[in-house]
């Protein structure tokens, strides 16, 4: 019986597995694929990654910003920056290049909200002024929770904390992560996530 994957013979008479009608490639070779100059592989990844990046923008903004009218173009346009410098960036996971989003993303929203507030007929920044309210995670956990959480996540090795952020910030399923950590199974990456939460907790129990 065939694999998904149709069988082909070459010209030496040995069979090259490509992706059958119902297969797609991983995100892990659509940007390798990218980093060659590949539009259609760009392309691919701005539709797979652009609504977690959004949904996961939209959670971490505090209450007052989450109505910036230009937040879901902030993020494209990080996403798309990304990629057009994605020849710089060589991730062996899938879950370093969404780390690697995060951040970027996280880093254009805070630039954003800085401008937002030195605009014209608004008040300039200042120390004084009121922090911004919660964002979702922060009314859903408490604000010194996240502190710790994010404190916590950052003394992870960097596997562990691509594991953490797939699972917790951007939902992937197990077989999703298996796939984004190269893990044989959707078991090894709930195993994966498990530990990694494990230390989580004992390091922000420390704290």
């Amino acid at each position: 019986m065939e694999s998904a994957a149709a069988v082909v013979l070459d010209g030496s008479g040995a069979p090259d597995l490509r992706p059958g009608p119902g297969d797609e490639p991983s995100t892990t070779v659509l940007l390798s694929q990218a980093r060659g100059g590949d539009a259609a592989a760009r392309d691919e990844l701005v539709r797979r990654l652009l609504p977690r990046l959004r949904r996961w923008a939209h959670g971490r903004l505090p209450q007052s910003a989450r109505d910036l009218s230009d937040t879901d173009d902030l993020v494209q346009v990080s996403l798309l920056r990304a990629l057009n410098h994605v020849s710089e960036f060589e991730p062996q996971r899938e879950g370093a290049f969404l780390a690697y989003l995060r951040r970027i993303v996280l880093n254009a929203v805070r630039d954003e909200l800085r401008r937002a507030v030195r605009r014209p007929g608004r008040a300039m920044l200042d120390e004084s002024l009121p922090q911004p309210g919660p964002s979702l995670v922060e009314q859903a956990i408490g604000r010194e929770v996240l502190g710790a959480y994010e404190a916590a996540r950052a003394v992870l090795r960097e596997e562990r904390r691509e594991a953490v952020i797939m699972r917790i910030e951007f939902g992937y399923t197990y077989p999703e992560i298996a796939e984004g950590l190269g893990k044989p199974s959707a078991n090894a990456a709930r195993m994966a996530v498990s530990r990694a939460l494990l230390r989580v907790a004992e390091v922000m129990s420390e704290r």
